[in-house]
C-alpha cells in the first residue's frame, strides 16, 4: 500500500511508502524544500500547508509544535521533516511551486 502526495499548485504528484515524510516526498518529487538544520525539526524553514483530502499524517509531536511556535509557523502548518505519510491521499502546497 502506498499513500499518493499530490503538490499544489504545481500537479506534481508521488507515491511513496506509509511512514515516509513529507520532507522525503518532496524531494522524490523534485520539488525545492526549505531546511536549514537538514530536516532535523529545528529550523521550522520546511512548513507547508496540508490539505489531506482522504489520506492522514502523523500526530503533531511537541517538538514540532515548540519549533513552529519558537519560529512563528502558522499553527495550521506542517514542519515537512516531522510529518510522516500514514494512509490515503494528501495534498501538499507551498507559495514557490
Amino acid at each position: 500500500m502506498e499513500v499518493h502526495v499530490r503538490f499544489m499548485p504545481s500537479g506534481t504528484s508521488v507515491r511513496v511508502p506509509p511512514g515516509t515524510s513529507l520532507h522525503a516526498a518532496i524531494r522524490r518529487a523534485g520539488l525545492p524544500i526549505a531546511s536549514g538544520c537538514g530536516a532535523d525539526g529545528i529550523c521550522g524553514r520546511c512548513a507547508v500547508a496540508v490539505r489531506s483530502d482522504a489520506g492522514r499524517l502523523s500526530l503533531e509531536t511537541n517538538e514540532e509544535a515548540r519549533t513552529k511556535r519558537s519560529n512563528r509557523i502558522d499553527p495550521g502548518d506542517r514542519l515537512a521533516c516531522h510529518a510522516r505519510l500514514e494512509e490515503g491521499e494528501v495534498s501538499v502546497t507551498a507559495s514557490y511551486w
